[in-house]
């Protein structure tokens, strides 16, 4: 479980193909602090499994489905990811539950300087914009945000300026796939009601 807090900007080392599973190191100082093989760090809002680390990287093995399924085809090495480690008891909860676990993945539409503030609009499929509420909460990438603004097949949030220099988010463009993670209680509301009426 993670809060879609962002901690830190990992750098990527490499991501290639292994006999098992593909192989995702990154740079890092952050995520490293009081870490054990084994944990969960949330990479792009991706929850992966700690294999290997060091004084500074870790180490990853991704699925294919993985990879399929999120925009890890894009990464590149000396590209930046999110990364968050998972919250701890006694932790703060700054942003909204969010799981790891990837619903779908959405476009960037607009990405623009408005005054002080920055504009990005994310385009997301038919079958997802159910999920997509006025004021909800969502995860882009793995940072919790706030949906501001929401059209037919699209919808829109804004960062202040913090938001933009502790993620990678700064680096998007347009055409961009992001990894997208809707709100977990609309998810779970969602399937108690489709429950009661079959």
């Amino acid at each position: 479980m993670f809060t879609g807090i962002v901690e830190e900007t990992g750098r990527v080392l490499a991501f290639e193909p292994k006999t098992e599973a593909w192989s995702l190191a990154i740079a890092a100082q952050a995520a490293l602090i009081d870490l054990a093989a084994g944990d969960s760090i949330a990479v792009h809002g991706c929850c992966l499994t700690v294999t290997q680390f060091d004084a500074t990287s870790l180490r990853f093995d991704v699925l294919e489905e993985t990879r399929r399924l999120t925009n890890f085809s894009a990464l590149r090495p000396g590209g930046l990811v999110n990364l968050e480690r998972s919250l701890r008891f006694g932790g703060k909860v700054g942003g909204h539950f969010v799981t790891g676990h990837i619903d779908a993945l959405g476009v960037v539409e607009a990405f623009e300087a408005r005054e002080k503030d920055y504009y990005l609009r994310i385009g997301v499929a038919d079958e997802f914009t159910r999920y997509i509420v006025h004021k909800g909460s969502i995860a882009i990438d793995g940072v919790s945000l706030t949906i501001a603004e929401v059209t037919d097949r699209s919808f829109a949030v804004w960062l202040i300026p913090h938001t933009r220099s502790v993620t990678n988010l700064h680096e998007k463009r347009v055409d961009d796939p992001v990894n997208l993670e809707f709100d977990l209680l609309g998810k779970h509301v969602e399937k108690l009601l489709l429950t009661r009426t079959s």
